[in-house]
């Protein structure tokens, strides 16, 4: 892994001539992302982003913490967080800017403790690849969930950037669904390999949830994004 997102946000914080990421997918044509965006304070975060914050309890896990903006923002609410990120400089930043505890790891391969609130914000449904893996991904994150904790993760319903078809309706893949892609990013003439990211309808999201033993409920409504919590069905 180039790192080439953590190499942009070490760059920006820095002041090392930061350019904007570009980022693309297999479904959509190139597209600037500022590295600013990742240092955005609460103010300039999406009504999700906020509402998530909002509802951020007790021991928080903030998985792809980014720049740290989201961890930040919990600390001074006297949360203790952990800021989680298989991104080497993106955890490097993050403790500069002051977030007290960090871990540099992908979350499949972290274990050890347990939470109240698990955080999966910018599209946290992203980081299940694919819908053959949510299982695996949906019984790691309940082995890092207290019994009475909430998941707390937003996802986007990518349906409408496919064409449609007057005769058939929207005209998606037929070999695989049709939220999974393959994501890109560009940074100073530079491309990291491509990964797999899951854009996951709610519906969808839903019976995977539940088939895994969550209880689950859509909190915010975005446009074509939106926010959902899972807790644990009752143990007996």
């Amino acid at each position: 892994m180039k790192d080439l997102m953590g190499k942009a946000i070490w760059d920006f914080y820095h002041d090392k001539n930061a350019e904007d990421l570009l980022t693309e997918t297999s479904i959509s044509e190139i597209d600037e992302l500022p590295v600013e965006y990742f240092f955005r304070g609460f103010e300039d975060m999406n009504l999700v982003e906020q509402k998530a914050l909002e509802l951020s309890k007790g021991k928080v896990l903030d998985i792809g913490a980014g720049a740290g903006s989201h961890s930040l923002y919990l600390q001074k609410k006297n949360l203790e967080v952990l800021a989680l990120d298989n991104s080497p400089k993106s955890i490097e930043v993050c403790q500069l800017r002051g977030v007290q505890h960090v871990l540099c790891s992908n979350i499949l391969d972290f274990s050890g403790q347990t939470y109240d609130t698990i955080l999966l914000l910018m599209n946290g449904t992203g980081i299940f690849e694919s819908l053959d893996k949510i299982d695996i991904y949906l019984e790691k994150l309940s082995s890092l969930l207290n019994d009475d904790g909430q998941i707390l993760i937003d996802g986007t319903d990518i349906l409408y950037m496919y064409d449609r078809d007057e005769d058939v309706g929207v005209m998606v893949p037929a070999d695989h669904y049709y939220g999974e892609v393959d994501y890109f990013i560009h940074y100073k003439l530079d491309t990291e390999k491509p990964i797999k990211w899951l854009y996951l309808d709610f519906e969808t999201f839903k019976r995977a949830a539940e088939n895994n033993g969550f209880r689950i409920e859509k909190i915010l409504q975005e446009e074509d994004s939106y926010l959902a919590r899972l807790t644990k069905k009752d143990l007996n």
